[in-house]
């Protein structure tokens, strides 16, 4: 039977990055870790940069998660706040490629569909079911909720795309014995 695996969940942000690490162990989720990255703009972008990919792989090396689903960008009517979320994302990707992790990015629409059942919810809601869904994180900020509802949407279609694939690999096995 195999082990439980590890799913990171990343809600990028140039200020504060959520993060929170699962289990999935068949198709019981448990919970590990959370937190906020939190940057200061008196750093500057350069260093705040740094700042978050240092504390990202400080966090896949202490939690050694097999693979990391990343909230895609909402295209913000700012253009400057856009290019700023795209570097935060930017640094969470390079992590995780340098770490050699699965990587899985979802819009924030459908993170809201997987853990609420609507794909505009607010905030307090997506809060309120990742404490439902993993009743012992105590999770209370909303950036690194919403960073476990990443993981727990990755976990849900991994499992999913785990018996597709299972799936098919025993109808061409049949296929083959014809």
């Amino acid at each position: 039977m195999p082990a439980a695996i590890r799913i990171l969940g990343l809600d990028p942000g140039l200020a504060r990055m959520g993060w929170g690490v699962i289990t999935l162990d068949g198709t019981r989720l448990g919970h590990i870790a959370h937190g906020v990255i939190a940057t200061k703009t008196a750093m500057g972008l350069a260093h705040r940069l740094h700042a978050l990919h240092r504390e990202i792989v400080t966090v896949i090396a202490d939690h050694r998660p097999v693979a990391i689903a990343v909230e895609q960008a909402f295209v913000a009517r700012d253009p400057s706040a856009a290019l700023k979320l795209g570097h935060a994302r930017a640094m969470a990707l390079l992590a995780a490629a340098q770490a050699g992790l699965e990587i899985a990015e979802y819009s924030p629409n459908h993170i809201k569909k997987a853990v609420v059942g609507a794909g505009h919810a607010g905030k307090d809601q997506v809060l309120f079911m990742v404490k439902r869904l993993l009743p012992s994180c105590g999770v209370k900020e909303t950036d690194a909720a919403d960073a476990l509802a990443a993981a727990i949407t990755h976990a849900h279609l991994s499992g999913s795309r785990a018996k597709i694939l299972l799936s098919e690999d025993a109808r061409l096995r049949a296929r083959a014995s014809l």
